[in-house]
């Protein structure tokens, strides 16, 4: 086995790491670690777009406030007025680097940015590429990092783990080449994680198949802290047909007159939440959600056949042929929909440059919290934090990079007291009932009594899961359950210490929010030597 050695080891290539790696470029040797595809991942899927302050009725202070109001009061202060006011820097980078957002002709012959509105925002400030922005922003980033001789892509290779010394410095990790199947060693002077969240840990999710928290529970097994990890984001409106695997209906769709409808036409929306369809994701889902086991419905259906067909066709292109392919024409009939986990607003807590509580060791993007989402992240605000947050990692990494630095000779990777698995099923029978637990007990309302039921299987899931990890030779699947489980406990363990309901979560037995009680949820790993580094500016 050969040890390669980096500057810096991103492992993820969404907007996130993508970013971090072309900051960084002309500074340092890169390598950007990929589990599957370099565009797959839930940036490439990311359909409505980016939030900035880009028009002039619109102000930064009204950013701020509607962010912090979609966070129901946890969202930190100093974090949501730095990313809010980089917005427009973001916007100028990613122009920069080839992203071709539409425009607009205004009556005064103005030709600038068309912007939409999503749930929670006060005024236009959505920039979209029609609706696959993600698409386009990792299509530029990729182009852009094809011409930096310092950056390697290992692709289709996923991390085991991270390695630290005796300090609980990180060193590098380790990484399976999903071709082969044999153990790398990446030895490198800072690590970052940026692995995305782990919506697949629920039955139903928008997010594609690597979105497996590997970043959270890498970090996690390290010694870092995590926070918030009961509030999960499930997207209101996912494409319900039998075929359809986690087609997302971008909220831009009722951003532009989009009505929720019950099987027999009636809106509810309005019963609600007096912005209607345009209500923070969080009320827009438990709404569904009730009306679907109120009525005893598999769905509802979300209309826009009222808008003229060239507006939906112009504006909605993406959506209206995989509609289309379903047998759906969207310009004509309402689309069945239903919620789904989508976005995981806790993760490993960091500083504001993105370092965690473990020297060398970074997260950024949905792998991280940083207090900028609060208890509901408001639309279009991921991005946005993935490319504020990637410039700052990469502002601190660079001041770092002259400092004298000396390659450990790292430990190999020891399979030798491991053997192959004959029964592979049991990896499919535990990650179908771990789903499927999360979905029924830890979904989009809760109760005591169901995280406890969660907790103890997951408990039990957990051991057989460890047992089968350490005895048999890994592969993608093993270990991509691994670190679904411990994130499944890492979500039952918060849930279960927040007692109301607040933003995410939504429980039965405490239903209201206790502003006594409107804290992070922190969990910090046992037996671990801890020094905490979020906290510190540098």
């Amino acid at each position: 086995m050969t040890q390669s050695q980096y500057d810096a080891i991103i492992i993820g290539g969404g907007a996130a790491g993508l970013s971090l790696a072309l900051h960084l470029a002309s500074r340092a040797k890169i390598a950007v670690v990929t589990k599957g595809a370099l565009r797959e991942g839930a940036t490439y899927y990311a359909q409505g777009g980016i939030s900035a302050v880009l028009d002039a009725k619109d102000s930064v202070e009204s950013h701020i406030e509607d962010t912090q109001q979609a966070g129901a009061g946890l969202c930190d202060p100093d974090v949501v007025r730095y990313t809010v006011e980089h917005g427009r820097e973001a916007i100028d980078w990613l122009v920069e680097c080839g992203v071709d957002f539409d425009r607009q002709t205004h009556a005064d012959g103005r030709y600038d940015f068309h912007l939409t509105r999503e749930g929670g925002h006060s005024h236009r400030r959505v920039l979209h590429a029609a609706d696959a922005t993600g698409k386009e922003i990792q299509n530029s980033l990729v182009s852009q990092l094809k011409s930096h001789a310092n950056i390697d892509v290992l692709e289709n290779h996923i991390a085991v783990d991270l390695i630290t010394d005796e300090n609980s410095r990180n060193q590098g990790c380790y990484v399976l080449n999903r071709h082969n199947q044999q153990v790398i060693t990446l030895a490198s002077r800072f690590t970052v994680l940026a692995t995305g969240g782990a919506g697949k840990v629920y039955l139903y999710t928008s997010n594609p198949d690597v979105s497996t928290g590997d970043g959270i529970a890498m970090a996690w097994r390290a010694g870092c802290r995590v926070a918030n990890m009961e509030l999960v984001q499930f997207h209101p409106t996912c494409l319900y047909h039998p075929k359809a695997k986690s087609f997302l209906i971008t909220e831009a769709l009722r951003g532009e007159g989009g009505i929720l409808k019950l099987p027999d036409g009636t809106r509810f929306m309005p019963s609600f939440h007096p912005d209607a369809e345009l209500a923070p994701r969080d009320i827009v889902a438990r709404a569904i959600d009730h009306e679907m086991k109120r009525l005893g419905i598999d769905c509802v259906y979300l209309d826009i056949s009222h808008q003229a067909a060239d507006f939906i066709r112009a504006h909605f292109p993406n959506v209206y042929t995989q509609c289309l392919a379903f047998g759906i024409d969207i310009t004509q009939e309402p689309i069945p929909v239903v919620p789904a986990a989508h976005y995981t607003c806790g993760g490993v807590m960091t500083n504001m440059h993105g370092q965690t509580d473990i020297a060398n060791l970074y997260a950024i993007g949905e792998t991280a919290f940083t207090g900028l989402h609060g208890a509901n992240r408001m639309a279009s605000n991921s991005l946005l934090e993935c490319l504020v947050f990637a410039k700052a990692a990469g502002q601190n990494i660079t001041k770092h990079l002259n400092e004298t630095y000396i390659c450990p000779n790292l430990p190999e990777w020891d399979a030798s007291r491991v053997t192959q698995s004959a029964e592979e099923i049991v990896i499919a029978h535990d990650w179908d009932e771990l789903r499927r637990v999360m979905w029924s007990y830890v979904g989009i309302v809760r109760s005591d009594k169901r995280l406890q039921r969660a907790y103890k299987r997951i408990q039990v899931l957990q051991k057989e899961i460890t047992e089968y990890y350490a005895s048999h030779t890994i592969n993608n699947d093993s270990l991509e359950l691994r670190n679904l489980v411990l994130v499944a406990e890492l979500i039952v363990r918060s849930a279960i210490q927040r007692k109301e309901s607040r933003g995410l979560h939504y429980t039965l037995d405490y239903p209201t929010m206790d502003n006594n009680k409107r804290h992070n949820t922190i969990l910090t790993p046992e037996n671990t030597p801890f020094t905490s580094i979020a906290n510190k500016t540098d």
